[in-house]
């Protein structure tokens, strides 16, 4: 089982910038994959970006210029640094891990741009 703790969201004004930590605890099998999507109100779950052990990382086409992911192995952390937000990125940001080929979600942050 991998137990997953999401923080760093909020609200924040448009334009501005907002760094999301999640924290993996609970499994003793390697994460091959972390990563980060997000929901917003009356939409489906979308993915936003995903970095494997070996650093490889994946984005939405329309956010990897805005949002960054990064990730620290040694203490199961996944980031995601977000720039230039606007309005159309609230939404809750669930962190999510792929070990043991299982799965994982944490319970999700709130991201609200707003002025």
């Amino acid at each position: 089982q991998v137990q997953l703790v999401e923080s760093g969201g909020g609200l924040v004004n448009p334009g501005g910038s907002l760094r999301l930590s999640c924290a993996a605890s609970g499994s003793q099998v390697s994460i091959e994959t972390m990563g980060w999507y997000r929901q917003a109100p009356g939409k489906q779950r979308e993915l936003v970006a995903t970095i494997t052990r070996s650093g490889h990382t994946k984005y939405a086409d329309s956010l990897k210029v805005r949002f960054t992911i990064s990730r620290l192995n040694a203490v199961n952390k996944v980031y995601l640094l977000m720039n230039n937000l606007e309005p159309e990125d609230t939404a809750v940001y669930f962190c999510n891990a792929y070990a043991g080929l299982q799965y994982y979600w944490g319970q999700g942050t709130q991201v609200t741009v707003s002025s």
